[in-house]
């Protein structure tokens, strides 16, 4: 077999925890497909809609997905779906509605989406379940991911969507959640839907965990080892308080239902280059986040 990305992360031991996207707003298109290398480049959508959303997208820090239902799930809707969400911390909301044709998302407000600012839309109270398919820009999220979006759709069909690339192709299958934007990575179909039940139930799966999109690499690693450390689930139990930099160290403090605690990280880049991706031109070294402390405060 060909060099694949997932399998070499596997074999070298290499944590997730820490890799989420650090984003905060995100806009997800219905489109079908095919998607190509690059989908807003290279799918089939109507003239300029690609280019304009990459620029608007890239102007305001959104991250911007396409997304189709896994095969044999039906669709209700005539026209394009379209999500917007807030990833923020500590006040995450979904929204969604229903476009005449893709040339309405020009005229969806993506400035009030990166401020955290309701665009009007219907408020979407389920959660969107986005499993990264998008084979032709890494294969692993093809050959991982598609199995994991066809078992989900088994139980969670309305959840339950394909999307184009996430990010950390390496930890395949990989499941974005909205609107916590919590991260979950090396999923297989079973471990997918454990994860959806206790999303289900109110609670994070802390072995899958990637980390919570809100929250720039540092933290999320630090609201992991914390969440170990008390053995608390819960989705929205800890809450980040503050933060202070300095030299590859961050000195963190969240709450857990009352209590507040400090929690150090320290990142470090590692002196090994490695091949991250399957369509990977060159070698980049792996960043690590450790826990040396946590303590009650």
């Amino acid at each position: 077999m060909s060099f694949r990305c997932a399998v070499a992360s596997e074999d070298r031991s290499e944590s997730m925890t820490g890799t989420a996207s650090s984003v905060r707003s995100f806009l997800l298109v219905e489109h079908p497909g095919p998607w190509g290398i690059d989908a807003l480049r290279d799918a089939r959508m109507p003239d300029g809609i690609g280019p304009e959303l990459r620029a608007r997208t890239a102007a305001t820090g959104t991250k911007v997905l396409l997304i189709r239902r896994p095969a044999g799930v039906s669709r209700h809707s005539e026209g394009p779906r379209v999500f917007v969400g807030w990833t923020h911390h500590a006040d995450p909301w979904l929204e969604t509605t229903v476009l005449d044709d893709l040339a309405g998302v020009h005229d969806l407000d993506l400035e009030a989406l990166a401020e955290g600012r309701s665009l009007g839309l219907t408020p979407h109270t389920d959660p969107v379940l986005a499993v990264c398919t998008h084979g032709r820009h890494d294969t692993c999220c093809a050959e991982r991911g598609r199995p994991v979006a066809a078992g989900l759709a088994e139980l969670f069909p309305e959840e339950t969507w394909e999307a184009s690339h996430v990010g950390g192709d390496r930890f395949a299958a990989n499941l974005l959640v909205l609107p916590h934007g919590l991260y979950y990575g090396r999923l297989q179909p079973d471990t997918a839907r454990g994860v959806a039940r206790l999303l289900a139930a109110g609670e994070v799966d802390l072995d899958h965990l990637r980390g919570r999109a809100g929250l720039s690499s540092p933290l999320q690693a630090a609201e992991a080892a914390l969440r170990r450390h008390v053995d608390e689930r819960r989705i929205d139990a800890v809450r980040f308080v503050s933060r202070r930099v300095h030299e590859g160290r961050t000195d963190a403090v969240f709450e857990v239902s009352g209590r507040q605690y400090a929690v150090a990280v320290v990142s470090t880049r590692g002196e090994d280059l490695q091949q991250l991706t399957c369509r990977a031109l060159r070698e980049n070294p792996v960043v690590r986040h450790e826990v040396p402390e946590i303590r009650a405060l």
